[in-house]
């Protein structure tokens, strides 16, 4: 006997939970298998790695030896409510890892990127259980939420048996299960997207009724305030050149004897520049008759000449314009004060009298809507109606087809719950509706309320004593019936459902015999499409066994701690050996157990 460590062969895969024939077989094939489960410091187990196999993994050991422990550690793992009394004594934390390879699984591949996590062929699933009781969650080595570990774990693994995590008992998740069965999926892909669109136009609709009740709570102070800003009609631009005017009209007295003062200079005092420029042109002219080089000076000096006319023009005639206006620098700076204060009521703290007409605009485009909302909330409605139409039609087809699939999983069950010795069962699909004045479907004049999956609301009955009628599964079932009832329903549902990896936890409670065979073999046959891990003390289960673990006690460093070992082919049979027949194996129960397992082949 050796601990475990094994790797997962293309050859295994083949063998185990892809085991399907070709007309089984689909291009987009989805699978989850738990490659890893990891445990250190949790209760007992000091540290251990087992590497599962695909197909049927079997767990095996003595009572007390810790298997519980495994399907604890498990739960935990898969957001199960964790206690600081199951770390380890003596360690400051426990961890627990699952590594699960996950292919084509769009609904965990959407889920993760929802959340912004890596998406990738393995997730990891990872918790942490401090000595002092606080818990952290991670998924692909990022942090997570207990819930989205949760979420995932639900979408991964279904445990049966001592944890209330099992996919079977949520009712909400039987109309998925049933849609599966008969590959709705895309009927209800369909429902789905129109219910989306109608949630977006109602969304759109919602929206203009609250737009146009502010408008019309808000159409008589937006009319006050177009009269306002029309009584003082700002233009673009006004403020600045009205600015402007105001610098010069407010300067006049200094512009006037500044142009006068220039214009004496250049051109009236008898010592003026033009006239000196004049003096220095006509010696310049002269020397260059005499010395060539002056002929360029003497251009200059006329250039010069030229441009002091120029000035000199400029202020005589900007001298002649200027107005001494008390009365028009008094209508300024009233219009400045005016525009000044629209600005600040109406320019949202801007600098610009743009934001103002802006934003007359606006009000103004908001009342003539408002005068057109009746006609606009018609138009909306109308398409709402025709939504509502679609949807109601999908949701008809979606409910025919489900009563049709509820009559034959409602044959299918009982027969196989005979097979694992449930001899009396009956099994129904109540399939219900909840009228709803409010509703968005509408079926033969009754409105009723739209789920994610139409407006059916599917429920599992199941009654397994002759003479009773069906009660809802999530309150019947117990026992040692609730994990076959379980079983038989994975095997009915077996090609559809996508939730592969199924653990149970001594599912063989209150079974012996040929019965406990039978739940071996549909246990053996269900390994076909899904992993299955499961926790047994029926040697019949036990030999059907792809992978055999045995869980043990043992003691080291005067401390108890539980072990899990691989069994060989060899010590797979020994301990089919000693579930027939007790602690001591004999020749007689190692033949009966070589002939269990040869019969599971």
């Amino acid at each position: 006997m050796f601990m475990t460590r094994f790797f997962i062969t293309s050859r295994a895969l083949r063998d185990g939970v892809l085991r399907l024939s070709s007309k089984e077989t689909n291009t987009s094939l989805i699978y989850f298998m738990l490659k890893t489960l990891y445990i250190k410091n949790y209760a007992l187990i000091d540290e251990l790695t087992i590497e599962f196999g695909s197909g049927l993994n079997i767990i095996t050991g003595e009572t007390g030896a810790g298997k519980s422990i495994l399907i604890g550690a498990l739960g935990v793992v898969l957001g199960d409510r964790s206690s600081a009394e199951s770390v380890r004594k003596g360690s400051e934390k426990a961890v627990i890892e699952a590594i699960i390879e996950a292919v084509n699984n769009k609904r965990v591949e959407q889920l993760l990127k929802d959340h912004d996590f890596e998406v990738r062929g393995e997730m990891i699933l990872r918790r942490e259980i401090s000595a002092k009781g606080q818990s952290r969650c991670f998924i692909n080595d990022s942090p997570a939420t207990l819930a989205l570990l949760k979420e995932v774990g639900d979408l991964s693994i279904d445990l049966h048996g001592q944890h209330d995590h099992q996919s079977l008992l949520r009712v909400e998740s039987h109309i998925r299960l049933l849609d599966e069965y008969g590959g709705l999926g895309g009927l209800v892909e369909e429902f789905q997207r129109q219910l989306e669109s109608l949630k977006n136009t109602q969304k759109r609709l919602t929206e203009l009724r609250q737009r146009e009740k502010r408008m019309r709570e808000q159409k008589e102070l937006h009319a006050h305030q177009i009269r306002e800003i029309d009584s003082i009609a700002p233009e673009e631009n006004e403020e600045e050149d009205l600015q402007v005017e105001r610098t010069i009209l407010e300067n006049s007295e200094k512009l006037y004897s500044a142009t006068n003062r220039v214009h004496d200079i250049l051109y009236s005092s008898d010592d003026s520049v033009h006239n000196r420029l004049v003096e220095v042109r006509n010696i310049l002219q002269d020397l260059a008759r005499i010395d060539k080089s002056f002929a360029d000076s003497a251009n200059d000096a006329y250039s010069a000449q030229a441009l002091v006319d120029e000035i000199t023009k400029f202020a005589q005639s900007y001298n002649s314009r200027i107005e001494f206006n008390p009365e028009r620098l008094a209508d300024v700076r009233e219009r400045l004060m005016a525009l000044q204060m629209l600005r600040k009521k109406y320019g949202g703290g801007g600098n610009h009298l743009s934001e103002v007409i802006r934003y007359r605009k606006t009000i103004a485009e908001e009342i003539m809507l408002v005068e057109n909302f009746v006609e606009e909330i018609t138009k909306w409605e109308r398409q709402i109606k025709s939504q509502q139409e679609v949807l109601s039609e999908i949701a008809e087809r979606l409910s025919a087809k489900r009563k049709d699939l509820a009559k034959r999983l409602s044959k299918a069950i009982p027969e196989e719950l005979k097979k694992l010795g449930i001899a009396n069962a009956r099994f129904e699909v109540s399939i219900k509706h909840h009228p709803d004045t409010n509703g968005d479907i509408l079926i033969d004049g009754t409105r009723y309320a739209a789920t994610a999956s139409g407006y059916d609301y599917v429920e599992f009955l199941i009654t397994t004593n002759l003479g009773e009628d069906p009660k809802p599964l999530v309150k019947t079932a117990s026992g040692g019936e609730v994990s076959r009832v379980m079983l038989a329903l994975k095997t009915v549902l077996a090609k559809s459902d996508r939730l592969p990896i199924l653990v149970f936890d001594e599912i063989d409670t209150g079974v012996s015999g040929k019965v406990a065979q039978a739940v071996g073999f549909s246990m053996k046959d269900l390994a076909r499409y899904h992993q299955i891990i499961a926790i047994t003390h029926l040697p019949q289960i036990a030999a059907m066994a792809d992978v055999h673990f045995q869980v043990r006690k043992e003691i080291s460093k005067e401390r108890t701690m539980s072990v899990v070992a691989k069994l060989s082919h060899e010590e797979h049979q020994r301990e089919v050996a000693r579930l027939l027949s007790g602690a001591e194996v004999t020749d007689a129960s190692l033949k009966s157990a070589q002939e269990l397992i040869a019969a599971a082949r």
